[in-house]
């Protein structure tokens, strides 16, 4: 069996278990592998043909596979105006209900209205904000 074929099985079983780890360094030796192929099909000696593996994988692994991760592993965006507010405790200034209320939601006023229609929470209670629907809270008493 050519020495091509091999590297080529090699890239390919690489590849499948890559599939399976989501890690990017199989990924990258198979295809260290698959080049390695590619120089086996042209005739270099066995020697050579590790040499090159060696020094395809080492750059993939130290070179590319920092830049993948740091682009796989995106910080977690900040939520700016009011989508901040959601999951904000906020303190009943009046009494809420499923059609009104006020709350105090650091500092400021905000109309509000129960997440729950059913429910009544009455001023002075802490709550949650689930939701914020134009510029009316809904809130969850906090238990």
């Amino acid at each position: 069996m050519d020495e091509w074929i091999i590297w080529v099985i090699l890239a390919v079983v690489l590849g499948v278990a890559e599939l399976f780890t989501f890690t990017a360094a199989l990924g990258l030796l198979g295809a260290a592998a698959l080049l390695t192929a590619a120089t086996a099909a042209i005739g270099l000696p066995v020697p050579l043909q590790l040499l090159f593996f060696a020094a395809s994988s080492a750059a993939g692994l130290l070179v590319i596979r920092p830049l993948a991760m740091r682009h796989i592993k995106q910080p977690q965006l900040q939520r700016f105006g009011v989508d901040a507010l959601v999951g904000k405790p906020a303190y009943v200034v009046s009494e809420v209900t499923g059609r009104d209320g006020r709350v105090r939601v650091g500092g400021e006023e905000w109309s509000a209205r129960a997440y729950d229609e059913t429910l009544v929470i009455p001023a002075g209670a802490t709550v949650d904000i689930i939701e914020i629907e134009g510029a009316t809270a809904l809130v969850y008493p906090r238990e």
